[in-house]
């Protein structure tokens, strides 16, 4: 990814949008329950789930209900987010929660049968890192089910901002190739990636701008200018942006969703880094060897 995000901005943000989040996140919403509709391929129920970047939990309490036998662990960087989360269980059974971040889960190594993360690769700081982190609390063989926002998301906004200024205004994130080649380069066997474009339109640009603010999905750039853009400049973003309304006079934004389904590889099953393959070993197979043997 060509910027870092700054974690804390992201927590206290997301955390902030919490209350109002399920309302306003209905883009988020449609895309979470086509990553749902992936789970029919499950034919063996899971014993252990978890949903990285659960948000409010919707998807981790339909999981649940699905999955009755299975431990739904929701995980999400917002405490906020999780407090609404736990009440996907019910009054009796809250649902499990964490907080976490997706690059160092305090889960145990084959762990988890299922992992299901909508819409949250897109704010990892440190691709490989994090699906290197998903590899390692899979068991041989679970499934990973992924969505992610690809690099035209809010590519009209980015456009008129270009015309305003130098700065970094939107995020970056990586597109469907990135993430199809660190899945390889971690190991993960027979990955499935597609992709496709929604097209929002807004009455106003401020309507689309609150959007973004109330659901946590404004800018988190590490290298975002810490000032406040000046007058002239959000004067030109407008008028740059005015530009590109639909025939209705409607202000558009794309949102490139890219899916992605995996599986975690074999014990032992190398990752290639840089062209070249690093080959880890389970302990439990060093364990085996005896004293006094070798060759």
């Amino acid at each position: 990814m060509s910027s870092r995000f700054d974690r804390r901005l992201l927590a206290r943000r997301f955390g902030h949008a919490a209350k109002d989040y399920a309302r306003i996140a209905v883009l988020q919403r449609e895309v979470e329950s086509r990553l749902l509709e992936r789970l029919d391929q499950v034919t063996k129920p899971p014993g252990v789930v978890l949903d990285v970047g659960a948000g409010p939990g919707r998807a981790a309490g339909e999981m649940r209900r699905r999955f009755r036998g299975a431990q739904v662990i929701a995980l999400d960087l917002a405490p906020a987010m999780l407090a609404l989360a736990r009440r996907q269980g019910g009054l009796w059974r809250p649902l499990p929660v964490v907080c976490a971040d997706a690059a160092a889960l305090p889960l145990a190594d084959a762990s988890v049968d299922l992992l299901f993360s909508s819409l949250c690769l897109q704010w990892a700081t440190d691709l490989p890192a994090t699906l290197a982190e998903f590899r390692r609390v899979l068991r041989p063989g679970a499934l990973m089910l992924l969505s992610t926002f690809g690099p035209d998301t809010l590519q009209e906004l980015r456009s008129a901002w270009a015309q305003a200024d130098d700065q970094a205004h939107v995020s970056d994130f990586p597109d469907m190739s990135v993430l199809g080649d660190t899945l390889l380069h971690q190991g993960f066997r027979d990955p499935v990636l597609d992709r496709e474009t929604f097209t929002l339109s807004y009455a106003g640009l401020d309507e689309l701008l609150a959007e973004l603010r109330g659901i946590g999905a404004n800018n988190a750039r590490g290298d975002r200018s810490r000032g406040l853009a000046g007058k002239s400049a959000w004067q030109r973003m407008r008028a740059g942006y005015a530009q590109l309304r639909d025939d209705e006079g409607r202000y558009p934004a794309s949102y490139e969703v890219i899916y992605a389904q995996a599986f975690a590889p074999d014990p032992g099953a190398p990752r290639r880094v840089a062209g070249a393959e690093i080959a880890t070993i389970p302990v439990s197979a060093i364990g085996r060897l005896r004293k006094g043997r070798s060759g």
